[in-house]
């Protein structure tokens, strides 16, 4: 299980959290990780959207657990889809970090009608600097610090920890195989030129120093996005719900609030 203070539930294939009342009159909020991520990266969002009142919603996204046939940024949207039928849930605010932000980029291509806003950080889908995940070599440790530490702007971020399971993930096969995949899918699902087509309304919340998906990365979003705000954070990288997250907190529930001020979310 994940380390998060929160009960993690299972239903069916489904790891996730489930906060917040759920008679909430807005959509519920679903957090999706990114490909190094888990849950407990949301924490802190998880208690600050959940305490405000929100419903809060945050799988596990299975980079590692599909049939390596079926390891892709669009599988792992169509895993999402599954997620919320099967919880039965209509409109959604989806919030992605990184590829979290990628999979949702998709999944409102595609269902736009049940995406009532966006919320992206660090999202790939247009361009991202790599991680080396094609070329780690194992067991070279300060090679995989030196990637982990690219993620954030404070490099004590990339705790002992965190390199440990970077260690774990490339020095296991199956895994880094996947994680291969996932990268080079990736690159090649850029929803570049789509982005016009996407009408709901959108945070972008990026670091200024994200060395993964650069500052030019998230105002091509805001540019080619018809309802999308940019926020920067000065002195973050590429999770700033980690690095930043009273900052990204506040950002988001700011959004949340003033959307539901304007009833934009329909009622459930």
């Amino acid at each position: 299980m994940p380390d998060t203070p929160f009960t993690v539930r299972e239903l069916d294939a489904f790891e996730y959290v489930d906060e917040g009342p759920r008679d909430a009159e807005v959509p519920p909020v679903v957090l999706l990780h990114g490909m190094l991520g888990d849950l407990s990266n949301w924490t802190t969002t998880i208690e600050a959207l959940s305490n405000r009142g929100y419903r809060v919603l945050a799988p596990t996204i299975p980079v590692y657990d599909l049939p390596l046939g079926e390891t892709s940024v669009p599988d792992l949207a169509d895993f999402v889809r599954s997620f919320i039928e099967r919880l039965e849930l209509e409109q959604t605010v989806l919030t992605g970090n990184s590829l979290g932000g990628h999979i949702a980029l998709l999944y409102a291509l595609k269902y736009a009608e049940d995406v009532a806003a966006l919320v992206l950080s660090g999202s790939s889908g247009i361009y991202e600097a790599t991680l080396g995940t094609t070329t780690m070599r194992r067991q070279d440790r300060e090679f995989i610090r030196e990637r982990t530490e690219m993620t954030f702007y404070d490099p004590a971020h990339a705790t002992e920890e965190l390199v440990d399971e970077m260690l774990d993930i490339v020095n296991d096969r199956p895994r880094a195989l996947r994680l291969i995949k996932i990268a080079r899918s990736a690159d090649e699902e850029t929803v570049t030129e789509q982005l016009g087509t996407l009408p709901m309304p959108t945070l972008l919340i990026w670091g200024r120093d994200d060395v993964i998906t650069p500052p030019d990365v998230a105002e091509e979003f805001r540019d080619r996005m018809p309802n999308a705000h940019l926020h920067f954070i000065d002195e973050c990288g590429h999770a700033p719900m980690i690095e930043h997250p009273d900052q990204f907190n506040e950002l988001t529930l700011q959004f949340l609030d003033e959307l539901s001020e304007r009833q934009n979310f329909p009622q459930s």
